[in-house]
């Protein structure tokens, strides 16, 4: 089939190198290149790098809905569009372009988790299992009927980076067979359950932000949730750190939330609204992340010292 992807992160690789294996690919569409770092040099997104590796012809639009980017996706002739993580919702018009329509990859299992962030999402809620959805494309985010569902364990350490490396993984052989019952007329698509729907919104950096009043576990959470970005962030002496790793200890500290209890050679606790947060590798600003055996080595921390709220920093 004559099939267009549209996706940009690194997440959708492994299905963008699985389509082209598989069909026809004829055009990669992803997010325009963006400025990065200080000197704000304009750097491409994966999906391109890998297009231009694959010999695939790439289109970044600006805009998609003037008629100009629906004129180029008609003038393709795609049988199938594949979407995954494109980062921009489509619109009618451009839904009714491909002759054999849409599928979407959704790393969550539908209907749970609708929305921009279903993996950080699942980590932040503290769920033991998640999966891959297949998926029709209609109007309404992330409603459109099932096709094929495939589902994998959280692991009690997995990040949002781990997770999604493997989830982008998983997707890539279910995609592939999506599209091959597609081709072959055999395609079966299963509304979902309105009675099940959950939400999830955009994952931000100020949803980073530790609050020393939740429970150790939901903190241990959001430090898994915020990995690789936007790690999570706590603020000590007027300045902000980042937890990189963490665990928890289930014994009650008689201190305040955001005290820290006591400080030893490879970690240290600190008291929240139930149990207590181990710190294992801390990050001070302008700094590498360090295990906390080897951050101590050059700054001091005492047990009695209070984190501040980060609803105070700017």
């Amino acid at each position: 089939m004559r099939t267009i992807f549209f996706g940009t992160p690194s997440l959708v690789l492994p299905c963008l190198r699985a389509v082209a294996a598989a069909h026809e690919a004829v055009a990669v569409v992803c997010r325009p290149d963006s400025p990065q770092g200080r000197s704000k040099k304009l750097v491409p997104p994966p999906a391109k790098v890998c297009a231009e590796e694959l010999g695939i012809p790439v289109h970044q639009p600006e805009k998609l809905n003037d008629g100009t980017f629906e004129a180029w996706l008609r003038s393709m002739a795609p049988d199938l569009c594949v979407v995954f993580a494109y980062g921009r919702l489509l619109k009618q018009p451009i839904l009714d372009v491909p002759a054999k329509g849409w599928l979407n990859v959704h790393p969550s299992l539908l209907p749970k988790y609708r929305g921009p962030s279903p993996i950080q999402s699942a980590i932040l809620h503290g769920e033991t299992e998640t999966g891959v959805s297949i998926m029709d494309v209609v109007l309404e985010m992330d409603a459109g009927g099932i096709l094929l569902q495939e589902t994998t364990p959280i692991d009690p350490d997995d990040t949002s980076e781990t997770l999604g490396e493997r989830l982008a993984e998983m997707a890539a052989p279910l995609l592939v067979e999506g599209m091959n019952q597609v081709a072959a007329g055999t395609a079966v698509f299963t509304p979902q359950d309105p009675a099940r729907v959950t939400t999830c919104p955009l994952f931000e950096k100020e949803h980073g932000r530790i609050a020393w009043d939740r429970s150790a576990e939901e903190i241990r959470n959001l430090v898994r949730a915020a990995q690789p970005w936007p790690v999570a962030q706590c603020r000590l002496r007027g300045e902000v750190y980042r937890v990189h790793r963490a665990a928890v200890l289930e014994e009650p500290a008689p201190e305040s939330p955001g005290t820290i209890t006591g400080v030893d050679k490879e970690r240290f606790r600190v008291a929240t609204g139930r149990g207590q947060l181990v710190v294992e590798v801390f990050q001070a600003p302008g700094k590498k992340a360090l295990p906390v055996s080897e951050f101590l080595k050059g700054r001091r921390l005492e047990a009695g010292e209070q984190f501040e709220d980060m609803h105070a920093c700017p």
